[in-house]
């Protein structure tokens, strides 16, 4: 792993430190866990499916044979960009081994360097996003737990994280539903991420997340303890179908509440739509119409639904329990404690910092892919409780 561009130095000799490159950085001669060639050939396969007869007859098989050549030839068009920039190292070896005392060479080589192995991490999570509905947006989903206005601050928080996590992306974002708390914060709000790979990046945020703090609303200045769920679902296309039976649906209107301008409260504009096989709510008030809150309801109602089939599926798989946790101690995947100590750590892939203040703000990448990079489900990482 190359060292950071502030802390490099060249070894006794520029040549040994050549030699040694392709190591430090992943070595773009042999491909590894990227299998470029094998991508290519799957690509050349896909390629002569699409061009036999009949290929669009089936439009729902067409688009799964052009997803995945798309996310294939993602992973592909990103190695060969890697390989390149590493023989463009090459060359910046070459002339550091005929200069050996100009500091410039030394600078130029130690930030190629950095760059080069960022981009490796990159290609690596591209690589891994590979799921049915890693590459769509994302609705991300936060109600606080128990403690009133303490959790309802805390879910607050989390809404304002992945707000700021999208514009960091450059990702755009949309309040699909808010429902604000009687004194401060939230007591739920429905968030949609839009931007490429936002559900594949989110996705590993769905869980119970816990704060400790001295509360803010706490005369005598205690430390409390609050505990927020989120839960994410893909934005779901065309290609994936979820069909709901219309008489499984309870449909309520009501007047919008929150952020919306001075009509906002004037009709009974917001839909709350019940799945009563499941029990599963979803709520939409972004708009002053009926009908259109109805329809990016059932959207979001048809993205919970196939989020929690496929979570359904895969904890049969890891033979793991598939009954909903409750929002309480024991259950959290991560936790964050601002007193008596910083820290931030999750507990799954047990990725920490102590810079609190940066994650709140939308600093998660470095565990986004820590959790996608340990293998996307926790397993072998035993839940454990940060000491308050």
């Amino acid at each position: 792993m190359a060292a950071h561009p502030r802390t490099w130095r060249p070894p006794c000799s520029w040549s040994s430190a050549r030699s040694a490159t392709p190591c430090a950085v992943g070595s773009a001669t042999c491909g590894g866990i990227f299998d470029p060639e094998g991508k290519r050939a799957r690509i050349a396969e896909l390629d002569r499916i699409a061009e036999a007869p009949g290929f669009w007859d089936d439009l729902n098989r067409a688009q799964a044979v052009q997803k995945e050549r798309a996310q294939l030839a993602r992973v592909v068009e990103g190695w060969e960009r890697y390989a390149a920039a590493f023989e463009d190292l090459d060359v910046l070896f070459e002339f550091a081994e005929q200069e050996p005392e100009e500091p410039a060479h030394r600078e130029e080589i130690a930030a190629e360097l950095a760059r080069l192995e960022r981009e490796l991490a990159e290609l690596e999570i591209a690589t891994i996003l590979s799921g049915e509905a890693d590459a769509n947006n994302a609705i991300v989903e936060i109600n606080p737990g128990a403690g009133g206005t303490e959790s309802q601050d805390w879910a607050q928080m989390l809404l304002r994280m992945y707000t700021r996590w999208a514009e960091r992306r450059g990702f755009a974002h949309e309040l699909l539903d808010y429902l604000p708390g009687e004194e401060a914060g939230i007591k739920s709000a429905t968030l949609l991420v839009k931007g490429e790979y936002a559900f594949g990046y989110l996705k590993g945020e769905t869980g119970i997340h816990r704060l400790v703090r001295i509360s803010p609303f706490d005369s005598a200045k205690r430390r409390h303890t609050s505990f927020a769920s989120v839960f994410v679902s893909p934005e779901l296309d065309d290609e994936i179908v979820v069909e709901i039976d219309e008489k499984d649906l309870r449909i309520d209107t009501f007047r919008a509440s929150g952020a919306g301008g001075q009509h906002v409260n004037k009709t009974d504009s917001a839909i709350r739509i019940t799945h009563l096989p499941t029990g599963t709510v979803v709520s939409c008030q972004n708009e002053r119409s009926q009908h259109k809150n109805r329809a990016t309801a059932m959207k979001m109602l048809r993205a919970k639904l196939y989020e929690l089939e496929r979570r359904a599926r895969e904890e049969e798989k890891q033979a793991a329990s598939a009954e909903k946790k409750e929002i309480s101690w024991g259950n959290q995947i991560r936790s964050y404690v601002l007193a008596p100590y910083q820290m931030v750590k999750d507990l799954r892939t047990r990725h920490e910092t102590s810079n609190v203040e940066a994650v709140l703000d939308g600093d998660l990448d470095p565990f986004i892919k820590a959790y996608l990079l340990h293998g996307g489900d926790g397993r072998g990482v035993e839940e454990e409780a940060v000491s308050a």
